[in-house]
């Protein structure tokens, strides 16, 4: 499986149920989101204006992706969090092998702003990316425990020391499910409070979803 295969897999609308460890507070929060994963062809007008958004050459890119989510998490206040978004990437692999190459995305997992990251798909399969940003880095793990489930880790590191780990369990809902809404899912799992610190550190957003 290649990059291109692995992602035509991701296409769908997904429900995602994640637990974050924020390691410095040593405390854990759980959350649930709906995921709409759409597959992008290499010449979709979005793919190539990421492409020269990035200053690289269309034509070297295989297609890629748009995500849109909308999610909770235990912590949120009412009225006063968004866990709602959407993004594009686009795949640009290595000229000698299409199991390796660069992600390109509107906005990235732990800063949203345009980031370029690294993938690689490993022997059993998954997805490992790697993103290097200006004040932290991430490393990312999705992979297929069958066609209807996907499985998701991540590790933000950032440069002060402070850092989450984050797994996901992803279910497909239906397949032939109308792609063009998305609906918000309910937590249901309770924590404790949210202090200030934490919900200042809580907010990265995955390549494949919130």
């Amino acid at each position: 499986m290649d990059a291109v295969e692995f992602f035509q897999l991701s296409a769908g609308r997904w429900s995602s149920k994640r637990t974050t460890h924020h390691l410095a507070f040593k405390r854990a929060e759980k959350g649930e989101s709906d995921i709409v994963v759409e597959t992008l062809a290499a010449d979709d007008p979005e793919i190539i204006a990421l492409c020269e958004m990035h200053s690289i050459d269309p034509t070297l890119s295989v297609g890629g992706s748009r995500v849109r989510w909308l999610g909770t998490m235990a912590w949120d206040r009412e009225g006063d969090e968004n866990h709602e978004g959407k993004t594009v990437f686009a795949i640009v692999p290595d000229p000698d092998n299409p199991r390796k190459g660069r992600l390109l995305r509107e906005r990235g997992y732990a800063e949203i702003v345009p980031v370029v990251g690294r993938f690689e798909m490993d022997d059993e399969d998954g997805l490992v990316l790697i993103t290097e940003y200006e004040t932290m880095s991430s490393v990312e793990r999705f992979w297929f425990a069958s066609p209807d489930l996907r499985m998701r880790t991540s590790a933000v590191q950032r440069f002060g020391g402070l850092s989450t780990a984050t797994f996901c369990t992803e279910s497909r809902v239906d397949s032939d499910t109308n792609t063009s809404d998305t609906k918000q899912s309910e937590v249901k799992t309770e924590t404790s409070p949210a202090t200030e610190d934490d919900i200042n550190v809580k907010e990265f957003y995955s390549v494949l979803g919130w």
